[in-house]
């Protein structure tokens, strides 16, 4: 088992939400934690039938028997109803519950009442390099950081039965739309948007349906921790700014599976877009892991400027380039952002051998970059 970054003093005791991607390693890291918790399954059937007929039971069942420490419940979102009960133990009688789930959307559209601020979220995310002794960036880039993935030589068949068992569990099982086939076809072409700005109306003209309907589907990836949107950075621009956001898939590998693309080596504009997304990951994970929630952005220009990520309030300019040696070309839109905001730091990350600095701009090689950025020393 991976030695998981996240921070867990606030689940050993207080009551929490904790959410993560299918396959994060949410189940497995709680049963080594709290290995004689009381445990709730809902994904066994068994399980769900009798709690979701009666939610009364849980209730019952630890009235009975007041556990010492945490209660589990797994995939808490398919029985909203739940939290009523679980709130009502939590006021009356504190009971610390630890309430796991992949998905807050149906909570939210349900009758689930998110106790009234009285729990914490937490989050997992996919493996990051600092978790992986002898981490292994092409295996990264080439299988993603699902632990399961990660470790597998041919993770091409975890990846197809990855995507049924979304389309099957989560969408069709919990009704987030009617109509599994074509949200199927949407999630392939949505693929093509992974690192870009989304064009909703093309995507909608490659599926046969409307706008508004693709914009749903959006939002149930995002709800489903499938995926996630990069806002514009656009605090008091003086140039003329692109206003939509850039999309993500979670993971580099469900992005590869989805858009079938062959072996990811560096040298090629694949490894540059999933070195990109690497990095990216390793910035939202640090974001929560380390507690200061930091914002990660982007800014792009009508005329072409472009820097992959803002960090916090201007603080740092940060530029992802998968090339062996980074040459002053390369430096144009970091110039311009710099020129207009005066960030605190500046940071081309590359494959460069060496760190450097180019026109008062670092130039970091990955390694460490991540380093540093799991030390506290870019951003803190």
């Amino acid at each position: 088992m991976y030695k998981r970054l996240q921070s867990f003093k606030g689940l050993l005791t207080e009551s929490c939400f904790f959410w993560g991607p299918r396959q994060s390693g949410k189940s497995t890291l709680l049963k080594a934690l709290f290995p004689h918790a009381p445990y709730y399954d809902l994904l066994l059937s068994d399980e769900f039938e009798r709690l979701n007929r009666r939610p009364a039971l849980l209730r019952e069942e630890l009235m009975g028997h007041l556990p010492a420490g945490p209660v589990i419940i797994d995939e808490v979102q398919k029985i909203p109803r739940l939290l009523d009960e679980i709130q009502w133990l939590i006021v009356n009688k504190n009971i610390q519950f630890i309430l796991c789930g992949s998905s807050a959307r149906k909570l939210k559209r349900g009758s689930g009442n998110l106790l009234g601020g009285r729990a914490l979220r937490y989050e997992l995310f996919p493996l990051v390099s600092q978790e992986i002794p002898e981490f292994n960036l092409l295996r990264a880039l080439n299988h993603g950081l699902l632990p399961r993935h990660y470790e597998h030589d041919s993770p091409e068949r975890l990846f197809r039965a990855y995507i049924g068992d979304y389309l099957k569990e989560e969408i069709a099982a919990e009704a987030l739309t009617r109509n599994v086939p074509t949200f199927a076809k949407f999630l392939e072409t949505a693929a093509f948007s992974n690192g870009e700005v989304v064009n909703y109306t093309n995507i909608a003209r490659e599926c046969g349906i409307s706008s508004p309907t693709v914009k749903e589907y959006f939002q149930i990836l995002v709800d489903t921790l499938l995926a996630r949107f990069v806002p514009v950075f656009q605090k008091n621009a003086k140039r003329r700014v692109t206003q939509a956001p850039k999309f993500y898939f979670f993971d580099i590998g469900l992005a590869n599976a989805l858009l079938r693309r062959g072996v990811i080596a560096p040298g090629s504009e694949i490894f540059g877009r999933a070195f990109e997304q690497f990095i990216f990951q390793e910035l939202v994970a640090h974001s929560h892991y380390s507690g200061l929630e930091y914002s990660v952005s982007y800014w792009r220009t009508t005329s072409g400027f472009e820097v992959d990520f803002i960090l916090g309030d201007r603080e740092i300019a940060l530029e992802i380039k998968g090339v062996p040696e980074v040459h002053i070309h390369h430096l144009k839109g970091i110039r311009a952002f710099r020129e207009e905001y005066k960030p605190k730091k500046t940071i081309i990350v590359s494959l460069d051998k060496n760190q450097r600095i180019v026109d008062g701009i670092q130039i970091l090689p990955w390694e460490l970059f991540l380093h540093d950025l799991w030390s506290g020393l870019i951003i803190s």
